[in-house]
Protein backbone atom coordinates (compact mmCIF):
# COMPACT_ATOMS: atom_id res chain seq x y z
CA UNK A 1 0.00 0.00 0.00
CA UNK A 2 0.89 3.47 -0.48
CA UNK A 3 2.16 5.55 1.83
CA UNK A 4 -0.47 8.06 3.09
CA UNK A 5 -3.57 9.12 5.39
CA UNK A 6 -6.48 7.12 5.14
CA UNK A 7 -10.01 6.77 6.57
CA UNK A 8 -11.00 3.27 8.27
CA UNK A 9 -14.31 2.10 8.88
CA UNK A 10 -14.70 -1.11 10.85
CA UNK A 11 -17.71 -3.31 10.97
CA UNK A 12 -17.96 -6.79 13.14
CA UNK A 13 -20.51 -8.87 14.66
CA UNK A 14 -20.09 -6.07 17.80
CA UNK A 15 -21.00 -2.81 16.01
CA UNK A 16 -19.37 -0.22 13.78
CA UNK A 17 -16.07 2.05 14.49
CA UNK A 18 -14.26 4.76 12.49
CA UNK A 19 -11.18 6.14 12.80
CA UNK A 20 -8.09 6.65 11.03
CA UNK A 21 -5.26 4.83 9.84
CA UNK A 22 -1.53 6.86 9.08
CA UNK A 23 0.65 3.76 6.41
CA UNK A 24 4.67 4.80 6.76
CA UNK A 25 7.14 2.46 5.01
CA UNK A 26 5.46 -0.75 5.35
CA UNK A 27 3.84 -0.53 8.77
CA UNK A 28 0.76 0.77 9.22
CA UNK A 29 -0.72 2.87 12.98
CA UNK A 30 -4.16 4.07 13.52
CA UNK A 31 -7.60 4.08 15.82
CA UNK A 32 -9.62 6.67 17.49
CA UNK A 33 -10.40 7.96 20.83
CA UNK A 34 -10.92 4.29 22.24
CA UNK A 35 -8.61 2.37 20.49
CA UNK A 36 -5.03 2.63 18.97
CA UNK A 37 -3.38 -0.42 17.10
CA UNK A 38 -0.45 -0.59 15.02
CA UNK A 39 1.24 -3.69 12.81
CA UNK A 40 3.03 -3.80 9.43
CA UNK A 41 1.55 -4.29 5.76
CA UNK A 42 2.58 -7.19 3.72
CA UNK A 43 0.84 -8.86 0.25
CA UNK A 44 0.94 -6.76 -3.13
CA UNK A 45 -0.64 -2.80 -3.56
CA UNK A 46 -3.26 -4.96 -5.12
CA UNK A 47 -4.05 -8.14 -2.63
CA UNK A 48 -2.71 -6.05 0.60
CA UNK A 49 -2.89 -7.93 4.12
CA UNK A 50 -2.60 -5.87 7.21
CA UNK A 51 -0.92 -8.05 10.18
CA UNK A 52 -2.19 -5.96 13.51
CA UNK A 53 0.40 -7.02 16.19
CA UNK A 54 -0.47 -4.40 19.07
CA UNK A 55 -3.64 -3.34 20.16
CA UNK A 56 -4.46 -0.38 22.86
CA UNK A 57 -7.86 0.94 24.66
CA UNK A 58 -8.18 4.19 25.84
CA UNK A 59 -9.46 4.31 29.56
CA UNK A 60 -9.70 7.02 31.63
CA UNK A 61 -7.55 9.01 28.95
CA UNK A 62 -4.55 6.45 29.40
CA UNK A 63 -4.30 3.83 26.18
CA UNK A 64 -2.71 0.35 27.35
CA UNK A 65 -1.95 -2.53 25.68
CA UNK A 66 -5.03 -5.39 25.90
CA UNK A 67 -3.84 -8.41 27.91
CA UNK A 68 -4.47 -11.82 26.07
CA UNK A 69 -4.92 -10.30 22.38
CA UNK A 70 -3.61 -12.63 19.66
CA UNK A 71 -2.01 -10.73 16.49
CA UNK A 72 -4.46 -11.24 13.48
CA UNK A 73 -4.53 -11.01 9.81
CA UNK A 74 -6.82 -8.91 7.37
CA UNK A 75 -6.95 -9.54 3.72
CA UNK A 76 -7.40 -6.82 1.49
CA UNK A 77 -8.40 -5.80 -2.13
CA UNK A 78 -8.31 -2.89 -3.85
CA UNK A 79 -10.68 -1.24 -5.62
CA UNK A 80 -9.85 2.68 -6.89
CA UNK A 81 -9.07 4.65 -3.72
CA UNK A 82 -10.82 2.01 -1.10
CA UNK A 83 -8.82 -0.78 0.57
CA UNK A 84 -11.27 -3.14 1.62
CA UNK A 85 -9.94 -5.99 4.15
CA UNK A 86 -11.46 -8.65 6.06
CA UNK A 87 -10.57 -10.74 8.55
CA UNK A 88 -11.03 -12.87 12.21
CA UNK A 89 -10.01 -11.65 15.31
CA UNK A 90 -12.08 -12.63 19.07
CA UNK A 91 -11.17 -9.10 20.09
CA UNK A 92 -13.99 -7.65 17.91
CA UNK A 93 -16.77 -11.29 18.04
CA UNK A 94 -15.55 -13.02 15.34
CA UNK A 95 -15.50 -11.97 11.26
CA UNK A 96 -14.32 -8.03 10.94
CA UNK A 97 -14.54 -6.00 7.82
CA UNK A 98 -12.63 -2.88 7.23
CA UNK A 99 -12.84 -0.12 4.52
CA UNK A 100 -9.89 1.97 4.30
CA UNK A 101 -10.14 5.53 1.97
CA UNK A 102 -7.26 7.33 1.56
CA UNK A 103 -7.90 10.85 2.60
CA UNK A 104 -6.10 13.94 0.75
CA UNK A 105 -3.06 15.39 2.49
CA UNK A 106 -2.81 18.64 -0.34
CA UNK A 107 -3.50 21.19 2.81
CA UNK A 108 -0.52 19.73 5.03
CA UNK A 109 1.89 22.13 6.09
CA UNK A 110 5.77 20.94 4.80
CA UNK A 111 7.58 18.52 7.47
CA UNK A 112 10.10 20.92 9.51
CA UNK A 113 13.58 19.58 10.18
CA UNK A 114 14.48 18.35 13.90
CA UNK A 115 17.50 19.31 15.85
CA UNK A 116 19.39 16.98 18.11
CA UNK A 117 17.84 14.70 20.09
CA UNK A 118 14.59 15.57 18.87
CA UNK A 119 11.45 14.14 20.13
CA UNK A 120 10.90 10.83 19.09
CA UNK A 121 9.19 9.08 16.30
CA UNK A 122 6.17 7.36 17.03
CA UNK A 123 2.60 7.23 17.42
CA UNK A 124 1.11 9.18 20.38
CA UNK A 125 -2.07 9.87 22.23
CA UNK A 126 -3.53 12.93 22.28
CA UNK A 127 -6.12 14.57 24.93
CA UNK A 128 -6.94 18.35 24.55
CA UNK A 129 -8.51 20.10 27.31
CA UNK A 130 -10.10 23.52 26.44
CA UNK A 131 -8.75 26.73 28.12
CA UNK A 132 -10.60 29.99 29.08
CA UNK A 133 -13.92 28.72 30.60
CA UNK A 134 -14.61 26.43 27.42
CA UNK A 135 -15.91 23.37 28.77
CA UNK A 136 -14.74 20.97 25.84
CA UNK A 137 -12.38 17.85 25.58
CA UNK A 138 -11.33 15.57 22.69
CA UNK A 139 -9.03 12.56 22.11
CA UNK A 140 -7.17 11.39 19.26
CA UNK A 141 -3.86 9.50 17.69
CA UNK A 142 -0.81 11.20 16.10
CA UNK A 143 1.93 9.84 13.81
CA UNK A 144 4.89 12.21 14.47
CA UNK A 145 7.70 11.43 12.07
CA UNK A 146 10.65 13.51 10.74
CA UNK A 147 8.66 16.45 11.19
CA UNK A 148 5.29 15.71 10.05
CA UNK A 149 2.05 15.06 11.81
CA UNK A 150 -0.75 12.60 10.45
CA UNK A 151 -3.38 11.47 12.82
CA UNK A 152 -7.13 12.11 13.70
CA UNK A 153 -10.08 10.41 15.73
CA UNK A 154 -13.77 9.20 14.17
CA UNK A 155 -14.87 12.56 13.10
CA UNK A 156 -11.08 14.82 12.31
CA UNK A 157 -8.29 14.50 10.66
CA UNK A 158 -4.74 15.63 11.66
CA UNK A 159 -2.35 17.30 9.51
CA UNK A 160 0.87 19.20 10.44
CA UNK A 161 4.68 19.61 10.65
CA UNK A 162 6.64 20.84 13.93
CA UNK A 163 10.19 21.14 14.73
CA UNK A 164 12.10 19.75 18.08
CA UNK A 165 15.20 19.87 19.77
CA UNK A 166 16.58 20.08 23.00
CA UNK A 167 13.27 19.34 25.04
CA UNK A 168 11.18 22.20 23.15
CA UNK A 169 8.87 22.02 20.39
CA UNK A 170 6.79 23.80 18.29
CA UNK A 171 4.35 23.35 14.97
CA UNK A 172 1.56 24.41 13.12
CA UNK A 173 -1.93 22.01 12.42
CA UNK A 174 -4.93 21.80 10.44
CA UNK A 175 -8.21 20.55 11.61
CA UNK A 176 -10.33 18.73 8.89
CA UNK A 177 -13.50 17.29 9.45
CA UNK A 178 -13.22 13.81 7.44
CA UNK A 179 -16.88 12.69 8.29
CA UNK A 180 -19.61 14.99 9.74
CA UNK A 181 -20.02 15.16 13.45
CA UNK A 182 -23.04 16.28 13.36
CA UNK A 183 -23.10 18.52 16.71
CA UNK A 184 -21.00 16.18 18.39
CA UNK A 185 -17.84 18.36 18.38
CA UNK A 186 -19.60 22.07 18.49
CA UNK A 187 -16.28 23.89 19.00
CA UNK A 188 -14.39 22.42 15.47
CA UNK A 189 -16.94 20.80 13.75
CA UNK A 190 -18.35 22.01 10.25
CA UNK A 191 -14.42 24.22 10.07
CA UNK A 192 -11.28 23.48 8.82
CA UNK A 193 -9.19 24.38 12.04
CA UNK A 194 -5.85 26.34 11.79
CA UNK A 195 -3.58 25.80 15.03
CA UNK A 196 -0.31 26.72 16.15
CA UNK A 197 1.77 25.18 19.57
CA UNK A 198 4.20 25.03 21.24
CA UNK A 199 5.70 23.21 24.39
CA UNK A 200 8.23 20.87 25.86
CA UNK A 201 8.33 17.37 25.59
CA UNK A 202 10.80 13.81 26.96
CA UNK A 203 11.03 10.19 26.05
CA UNK A 204 7.80 9.49 26.59
CA UNK A 205 5.95 11.99 25.51
CA UNK A 206 4.70 16.14 25.28
CA UNK A 207 2.92 18.68 26.59
CA UNK A 208 1.76 22.00 24.79
CA UNK A 209 -0.57 24.83 24.70
CA UNK A 210 -2.08 25.88 21.36
CA UNK A 211 -4.37 28.62 19.76
CA UNK A 212 -6.83 27.38 16.97
CA UNK A 213 -8.31 29.78 14.55
CA UNK A 214 -11.96 28.39 14.13
CA UNK A 215 -13.53 30.56 11.79
CA UNK A 216 -13.26 33.92 13.41
CA UNK A 217 -13.66 32.83 17.05
CA UNK A 218 -9.65 32.30 18.51
CA UNK A 219 -9.44 29.13 21.33
CA UNK A 220 -7.03 28.24 23.40
CA UNK A 221 -6.25 24.55 24.66
CA UNK A 222 -3.94 22.37 26.46
CA UNK A 223 -2.44 19.39 24.73
CA UNK A 224 -0.92 16.21 26.06
CA UNK A 225 0.97 13.63 24.10
CA UNK A 226 1.93 10.26 25.36
CA UNK A 227 4.09 7.98 23.15
CA UNK A 228 2.38 4.59 22.46
CA UNK A 229 4.58 2.87 20.12
CA UNK A 230 7.70 3.87 18.69
CA UNK A 231 8.63 3.86 15.61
Amino acid sequence: MRNGLYKVEVTSTRGFGRGVTVVRDGRIFGGNGGYAFAGRVAGSDAEPVLEINSVLRNVGGDYAPLDGVKPFALKGRCDSADHRFDGHTPLLGGDVTAVMTALSEEAAPPARRNGPNGIVNGLYSLTIRMLDGINAANTGLMLLHDGSIRGGDAFFTYLGAYESAGGRWKGELINHEHTPSQGERPVFGGKEVGIGFSGSYDGDGAVGEATALAGKRSIRFKAVLRKLVAI
